[in-house]
């Protein structure tokens, strides 16, 4: 009995060990979404699903999503690693910001403990539209939900900017009109002429002083003669 109790504990122990071993290798994450949410190439309604990475040593950037009980496969899903800088003991999943009324877009997934986690590439059409949408840049590809994963692995990977929000164009500005000829300065008033003196002066004593500057002359000569 003994035994028997010893080889149950030493096999559960065996079965954790490897249990956890998996869970870290293909980072195996059970979450239930409470509406929703929308993969790249899929929307999935509200449920539990098991999110893993495939099982493959030269590609670690293949995400696959199945049902809670692994046995239906919804999708498989191109990634590549998306580093933060701080991580945390629980999974972390993050998504972009949508209209109200439509599915949130998920951006990128963590798995506990890891500074580097998986940011999906949505098909290049979809890209876009979500890009102009959330106003943040998206992976894309030329990539269907059909797509092999071996394919997958070799699909060249570009970011699809945000378009430039359009600027309103400044209305025209009117154009200044032309200043006024300054008015030409008024002539300086011409200096006041000088008034004109009466003409009252009499010119009898010139005559006078004439007959006597004369008389005394011709005295002057009669003398000398």
């Amino acid at each position: 009995m003994f035994k028997r109790a010893l080889t149950f504990i030493c096999c559960t122990l065996l079965f954790a060990v490897f249990s956890g071993r998996a869970d870290e290798w293909n980072k195996k994450t059970v979450v239930t979404f409470s509406q929703p949410v929308e993969l790249p190439g899929i929307v999935l309604p509200a449920g539990t699903y098991v999110f893993k990475l495939l099982d493959s040593e030269s590609n670690r950037h293949i995400v696959q999503v199945f049902d809670k009980n692994e046995t239906h496969l919804y999708t498989t899903i191109l990634a590549i690693p998306n580093y933060r800088l701080e991580p945390t003991g629980a999974t972390v999943m993050r998504f972009a910001e949508r209209p109200s009324g439509t599915p949130e877009a998920m951006r990128a997934w963590f798995y506990p403990g890891d500074n580097f986690g998986q940011e999906f590439v949505y098909p290049k059409s979809r890209a876009v539209n979500l890009a102009a949408e959330t106003k943040v840049p998206v992976l894309a590809a030329e990539v269907t939900p059909q797509t092999k994963p071996e394919e997958l692995a070799k699909a060249p990977v570009e970011t699809i900017a945000p378009p430039a929000e359009e600027v309103a164009a400044p209305p025209p500005v009117a154009a200044a009109p032309a200043p006024e000829p300054a008015p030409a300065p008024a002539p300086a008033p011409a200096p006041p002429a000088a008034p004109e003196l009466p003409a009252t002066a009499s010119e009898i004593p010139l005559v006078a002083l004439a007959g006597v500057t004369s008389l005394v002359f011709a005295l002057l000569l009669r003398r000398i003669s």
